[in-house]
């Protein structure tokens, strides 16, 4: 089995015209020559990720998915801008080579990025890794050293200044997140009272640092060094960046973080092997952290129950296009049973805490 993210044949409904694909490129990529091979990833949820590949050079093309967006999402203009002026500060961005506008060329706006060739993990960790307990605590512990080098970025000296507004950052995603979950419900969707009320009544103030917010950083948003494994050599999927809160940061990562000793019904929903031997719990994650970022967390409690709350508005917008027959694609027909799930997990958090 290859280890380096492999891509495969294109879904029904999601198809791209290659040569009008290869005409563009050529027109704004000096030295392209040859004939594109087009397939696409099959990992993600939101945007549309293919992979190009010509026989001197690959390239990931990145569009919005098809059917209803919401407002400020997808932002394909926004997205090559951070990997374009993001990288001089952190050096895990890929190179994003161009932009359309021109909405006429494949139906919608698109950018093209270099391809970083390496491992992505999914559900769990390739046996062919062979990873110890410690080899994987280590790894995790990497993945967490790559967060706090984000939040610690110069957004200032990236030219990333007017990314966002930090000010009120905590504020405006509990009632961004509670509006855009209304504007996406559907009649078997649950409805979250009594954790959004919770969600106001504990609110912290923001953090007296700012920092650059990933949105959705998680193990299959990373690359690894095929050579080391346990070397991070990229971070993918910019789409959801801002300036805001770096707890606010850490607490979607842990709504994404399904450890060893969570239940059957949770253990379902997870998607990258932070259960595996060695890998830190969410409490763990949260303390390390701390010590690497220099901050003192008193409870995580807050951050990961709008995790969870965050969560399941991306996973309802998701579910809303596929129950009003905008997405063909049926890995999303149950997306409405996970977020009766991720309420009841916030419901255990909120019962358990000390806030």
């Amino acid at each position: 089995m290859a280890l380096n993210d492999q891509s495969t044949r294109i879904r029904d409904g999601e198809e791209l015209d290659a040569a009008i694909i290869d005409s563009y490129l050529k027109a704004h990529i000096p030295g392209l020559s040859g004939e594109p091979q087009i397939s696409q990833f099959p990992g993600g949820a939101s945007n549309l990720t293919y992979l190009l590949e010509y026989p001197q050079q690959e390239f990931v093309l990145r569009r919005p998915p098809f059917g209803h967006k919401a407002k400020s999402a997808h932002d394909m203009g926004r997205e090559y801008r951070i990997l374009n002026q993001l990288n001089a500060g952190f050096p895990y961005c890929p190179k994003a080579y161009v932009h359309c506008t021109d909405e006429s060329v494949i139906g919608s706006e698109f950018y093209v990025m270099e391809r970083v060739n390496g491992i992505i993990l999914r559900a769990d960790l390739p046996a062919e890794l062979n990873f110890s307990p410690e080899q994987t605590t280590q790894l995790c512990k990497s993945f967490i050293d790559k967060l706090v080098e984000l939040h610690n970025v110069d957004y200032q000296a990236c030219g990333l200044g007017d990314l966002g507004k930090p000010e009120g950052y905590v504020a405006r995603q509990i009632s961004g997140w509670s509006d855009r979950y209304e504007k996406a419900l559907t009649p078997d969707a649950p409805l979250w009272t009594e954790v959004k009320a919770w969600l106001n009544e504990k609110m912290p103030a923001d953090h007296p640092k700012s920092a650059i917010v990933h949105n959705d950083y998680r193990f299959d948003n990373v690359i690894l060094d095929p050579r080391d494994p346990q070397r991070i050599i990229g971070v993918l999927d910019w789409e959801l960046t801002t300036l805001g809160d770096p707890l606010m940061d850490l607490g979607n990562t842990l709504a994404y973080w399904i450890e060893a000793g969570d239940p059957a019904p949770v253990q379902l929903m997870r998607r990258q092997p932070s259960n595996a031997p060695g890998m830190l719990t969410r409490q763990q994650f949260a303390d390390y952290y701390a010590e690497r970022a220099g901050i003192e967390i008193k409870s995580i409690d807050f951050y990961y129950t709008y995790g969870l709350f965050r969560l399941a508005g991306i996973v309802q917008q998701i579910y809303y296009r596929f129950f009003h027959g905008q997405t063909q694609d049926k890995r999303f027909a149950q997306f409405v049973q996970m977020n009766k799930l991720l309420e009841q997990m916030s419901l255990q958090v909120i019962k358990k805490s000390s806030l």
